[in-house]
């Protein structure tokens, strides 16, 4: 697979074909994403309730990210690559911004980094693009916004809010963003800024008439249940497998089933033999005749 970048995503866009993303937060499932030839992954600040058990994502930092980050970059090196900026990390002053998108970039090898946010995020999106920085910009519904809203609310659901979604969507493109996420984007107003867009758009939740679509790797495979967004699609449901696999395990130790004498190591018969002889000999009969262990046939 050639490696991805914005202008494969540009291509797709023109040419009418459809690209595919996932959120996806280590090396393993990075590598297992790659093989199934998805075009981006986001490492999400979803992390933060997906894989650390937080209840909300504002626990997240960029100490968090940035391993996880270059893991994914190990796992998946062709694809288009998005670090997902937390809270607070690039609302207090371009500064920030610059320097912890900037890790992003250097550190891990990324294609760009995502921040929240419309027209009021214009201007932290052009200080990035001025410090040569690719930014994709998430606008509908916001996460880290959530606290605010006092949980999830539908963004753009009048005429009013519709057309502000809108115009958020052409200010962040005139402010340099070289691709947009709409979350939860009414599916009408979603088609309305891909077409107008010139930049490829994304969606989660935000209808089929958009660019590309990303889903949380979590949500597809069933890993995570504490929280599932009801226009996520799951797959197969890995976790009702895997504890399949761990009771069936608990149950083999607990039979004697495992370990068999292919899962272990033994010394030769002779050797083991001999040890045998030289730990058992003066010990009281019924200790001689205690179990040791089986040597290699």
């Amino acid at each position: 697979m050639n490696k991805v970048t914005i202008q494969t995503l540009r291509s797709k866009k023109a040419s009418g074909e459809k690209f595919v993303m996932l959120a996806v937060h280590d090396y393993p499932f990075a590598k297992l994403a790659a093989q199934a030839q998805v075009d981006g992954i986001l490492v999400g600040d979803s992390i933060g309730m997906t894989v650390f058990g937080f209840e909300s994502l504002l626990p997240v930092t960029m100490d968090v990210m940035i391993p996880h980050t270059a893991a994914v970059r190990r796992g998946a090196p062709g694809v288009f690559l998005i670090g997902d900026l937390p809270f607070l990390t690039y609302e207090v002053t371009n500064e920030d911004a610059i320097r912890n998108a900037g890790r992003f970039m250097a550190e891990c090898g990324c294609d760009a980094v995502k921040l929240e946010g419309g027209r009021i995020r214009a201007g932290v999106v052009k200080a990035l693009v001025d410090a040569s920085i690719p930014v994709v910009g998430h606008i509908g519904f916001t996460p880290q916004a959530m606290t605010m809203t006092g949980g999830f609310q539908a963004p753009g659901q009048d005429a009013k809010a519709a057309r502000r979604i809108v115009e958020d969507a052409t200010i962040l493109e005139e402010a340099g963003a070289c691709m947009l996420m709409l979350e939860a984007v009414p599916s009408d107003v979603a088609a309305i800024i891909a077409r107008k867009c010139s930049i490829p758009v994304c969606g989660f939740g935000s209808g089929a008439d958009l660019d590309g679509q990303i889903l949380l790797l979590h949500d597809v495979i069933g890993m995570f249940d504490a929280f599932t967004a009801k226009f996520s699609k799951q797959y197969v449901d890995v976790s009702s497998q895997v504890v399949e696999a761990i009771t069936h395990f608990v149950r083999d130790v607990g039979t004697g089933a495992f370990p068999a004498p292919e899962h272990y190591v033994a010394m030769p018969k002779e050797a083991g033999e001999a040890l045998r002889r030289e730990f058992t000999s003066g010990l009281r009969s019924d200790t001689t005749n205690a179990k040791m262990p089986a040597t290699a046939q």
